[in-house]
């Protein structure tokens, strides 16, 4: 994996000058763009965006502070550093006001330009991470303090850090509110880009013309409303990881331009003359069959090719509904922390026989509903939503009867073993109270648990 490098152009009329910068910010590891006078400073300016600016003030062609002002209007986020062999107090704080990050006599100390460079790139690079508000919350917050005991859980917990040690591309499915952008987020955080950021961009919340400069950036002018250069997601996340939610609905152009960064590395910003080369992890998701899709017309089979390396795919809720007591206490803690609250083994019935069509983040709405409108320790099935609860046999924590029939041996079965799981739960696995909350003599109690084989 290559190490991101930040871009710093010097621009420097004294030829000697410019080469010691330059050997000295190579040597720090940055990559440096060299302008022998404003006036190339300017073209330099219009074709890239940079990290950092060391520019002298006096030259030929153009100064110091038309270069400050240039980039500024270009490239707000971008820092510049004003050098001079002729420094005078006022300049020095006429450069200040007008936005300079620091100021610099002629002759330097080599490290005193070195410590102000870092100082710079380090403030720079913290103002990237703000403006695309990240979350850096570790996996074994998002998914690792519940343990889910579905096997379908299970399995995708115990691979996701082989599939994370990878750089390869990863395609994660399933349906709307399981958590495909948690699983995402638990991909980077174990893997060895966690300490560069992660950006997550749903693909369906921004029309075809503004996502292409959302993901790629744009040049100044490149369209109405361009009023300075951007830096695009890839290049935010370069040396990182980039998320892309509601990958079935980028348009065909766009897939074309995703294809190629993904074959090469590189792109070209709307409007812009050279391409950028990017190292990023691309992690995508979907809740549409792409196999279709691509039958359609409307997804390219070269670009799901590259997306589906190492496919993921989160089973919905109902499919896995032994962890809904888990998710439920998470819930709890992480929406009514001060409080002590539990949930009665009749609304848990109820909770986990709904069919959670909005899976998760249902489960997520429903439960802090339930907590702002209840005030008791104990959550009863009354205070069940009535569309969370379903049919009459439902609200009675039953399934409907059907023409084809149910068997009842298994659902009484169900019922058994939930009811002593819970009150396991409930009394931190002692069985003489586990029983006696069931109302059942010891003997019956363990007779049961050997019978369902509940530990």
């Amino acid at each position: 994996m290559e190490t991101y490098k930040s871009k710093i152009l010097v621009v420097e009329d004294e030829r000697s000058m410019r080469e010691v910068l330059k050997i000295l910010l190579e040597g720090e590891g940055y990559e440096v763009q060299l302008a022998r006078d404003g006036t190339e400073g300017l073209e330099w300016l219009n074709k890239d965006i940079y990290d950092l600016i060391i520019t002298d003030i006096k030259m030929p062609g153009a100064d110091g502070f038309q270069i400050l002002k240039k980039s500024q209007d270009l490239s707000p986020e971008t820092l510049v550093i004003m050098t001079t062999a002729f420094g005078t107090t006022e300049s020095a704080i006429e450069a200040m006001k007008l936005g300079a990050y620091d100021y610099v006599h002629k002759p330097f100390k080599i490290d005193e330009i070195r410590l102000t460079v870092r100082k710079a790139i380090e403030k720079r690079k913290l103002r990237g991470e703000v403006s695309i508000l990240r979350e850096k919350i570790r996996t074994t917050y998002e998914l690792g303090n519940i343990f889910y005991k579905s096997p379908k859980m299970q399995e995708l917990l115990r691979v996701l850090p082989k599939i994370a040690e990878s750089n390869s591309n990863v395609l994660i499915t399933g349906e709307s509110g399981t958590g495909k952008e948690f699983v995402a987020t638990a991909l980077h955080n174990l893997s060895l880009r966690r300490e560069k950021n992660f950006v997550a961009m749903n693909c369906a919340a921004f029309p075809e013309g503004l996502l292409e400069s959302e993901l790629f950036g744009h040049m100044k002018g490149a369209f109405t409303g361009a009023v300075y250069n951007k830096q695009g997601l890839f290049e935010i996340a370069d040396g990182g990881t980039l998320f892309l939610d509601e990958i079935g609905e980028m348009p065909m152009n766009l897939q074309s331009k995703l294809l190629r960064v993904l074959e090469n590395g590189t792109f070209r910003r709307v409007g812009g003359t050279s391409d950028v080369k990017v190292d990023v992890r691309l992690l995508s998701a979907t809740n549409k069959n792409l196999s279709e899709e691509i039958g359609a017309g409307r997804f390219r089979e070269d670009l799901y090719y590259r997306l589906n390396v190492i496919p993921v795919d989160i089973p919905p809720l109902r499919e896995r509904k032994d962890d809904i007591p888990q998710l439920v206490e998470h819930f709890i803690t992480k929406l009514s922390p001060a409080r002590k609250r539990q949930v009665s083994p009749d609304a848990m019935m109820l909770l986990m026989n709904h069919p959670w069509r909005g899976n998760v983040r249902e489960l997520e709405n429903v439960m802090e509903r339930i907590l702002l409108m209840t005030d008791r320790e104990e959550i009863s099935a009354e205070d069940i939503p009535l569309e969370t609860a379903g049919s009459s046999a439902e609200i009675r924590g039953l399934p409907d009867i059907t023409k084809e029939g149910i068997d009842l041996d298994a659902i009484v079965e169900d019922i058994e073993k939930h009811y002593l799981t819970e009150a396991l739960r409930l009394t931190n696995g002692a069985k003489t109270e586990a029983a006696a909350l069931l109302k059942l003599s010891f003997r019956s109690f363990r007779h049961r648990l050997k019978k369902y084989a509940v530990t």
